[in-house]
């Protein structure tokens, strides 16, 4: 293996695709194949498949790199993008190996990179809506695009795509911290951390097959994810909004207590308990946001420096 990318790094690839895939024998074939009519290097992350995936993947002319068991679709990506670096592509795809997306598109996909106009360029299934989508993905992606798009700061059509490219410039600096398939939403907040250009162009996703998770709990999946991401990218909008709303819900339950109080002469005891928990934990969630917001912006600015 190691031999192989030395060999690949000494032509440096113009462009890599990268798949991460898990139990996929029944595509990840075919998908390489039609893959390498548009790329100079495929590798193939094998997130711990009990299937022929690797094997299939290496004869049809794949680098794989093997997970000995089955760690996320963030760890696979954070594996592809450790392998790219040390081939210094000019631009990086990413794709899925389940046969949803079409390779013929690489081209499309890679244009604004090598034009120069974006560092990272998504796939779009609803740009001009050419993909049958069923109804309930389209709930579950508009849902998590609202989402995504408020808390990064930035407005995309598609923030669930996992048909990417990357520029060498992204793929310098982004390393994920997301595990599970919310990586794809991670993405648009390293974006706007890293000042990186974001564009999209419109694809064409298939569903050839029925999904092998449940919707449901791939959405909680990835709606934890969403989550787990805001605490840690944009503690001010987690922790200070809510706040904010418990202690306006305190303030207006305490004034309730004053009428009452003033109505009847006795005091709601248990409302008044009520306004002032309120109150406090608003309070306690306004400056904890605020406070881990600056830690953050310390740490960032310091790892900057150190950068430099």
């Amino acid at each position: 293996m190691t031999d192989l990318i030395q060999r690949e790094a000494a032509g440096s690839p113009k462009v890599l695709v990268i798949i991460p895939a898990y139990n996929e024998e029944r595509f990840i074939g075919s998908v390489v194949l039609k893959v390498r009519q548009h790329a100079d290097t495929v590798i193939i992350v094998d997130d711990g498949s009990t299937d022929g995936t690797a094997e299939i993947a290496e004869a049809a002319g794949a680098i794989v790199v093997k997970h000995p068991e089955n760690k996320g679709k963030g760890a696979a990506l954070n594996t592809g993008f450790q392998q790219a670096r040390q081939l210094g592509p000019e631009v990086l795809v990413l794709l899925d190996g389940d046969g949803q997306h079409l390779p013929e598109e690489v081209p499309l996909l890679i244009a604004p990179v090598l034009r120069g106009e974006a560092d990272i360029v998504i796939g779009s299934r609803y740009l001009q809506k050419r993909s049958q989508v069923p109804a309930h993905r389209v709930w579950g992606h508009q849902a998590f695009n609202w989402l995504t798009n408020v808390i990064s700061g930035t407005r995309i059509t598609d923030s669930q795509s996992g048909y990417r490219a990357f520029s060498a410039r992204a793929l310098e600096l982004i390393s994920f911290n997301s595990e599970s398939f919310s990586v794809e939403s991670e993405m648009q907040l390293l974006a706007r951390q890293h000042n990186l250009r974001l564009a999209e162009v419109s694809v064409t996703i298939r569903y050839p097959d029925k999904p092998k998770r449940s919707v449901i709990g791939h959405g909680l999946v990835v709606l934890n994810g969403i989550l787990r991401l805001v605490s840690q990218h944009r503690p001010l909008f987690f922790f200070s909004i809510p706040g904010v709303l418990l202690l306006l819900t305190g303030l207006a339950w305490g004034a309730w207590v004053v009428i009452l109080y003033r109505l009847y002469r006795e005091l709601a005891v248990g409302y008044a308990l009520i306004s002032v928990l309120l109150s406090i934990v608003g309070t306690l969630a306004v400056f904890t946001g605020i406070i881990l917001h600056s830690m953050r912006a310390l740490l960032l600015e310091l790892v900057s420096r150190r950068n430099e």
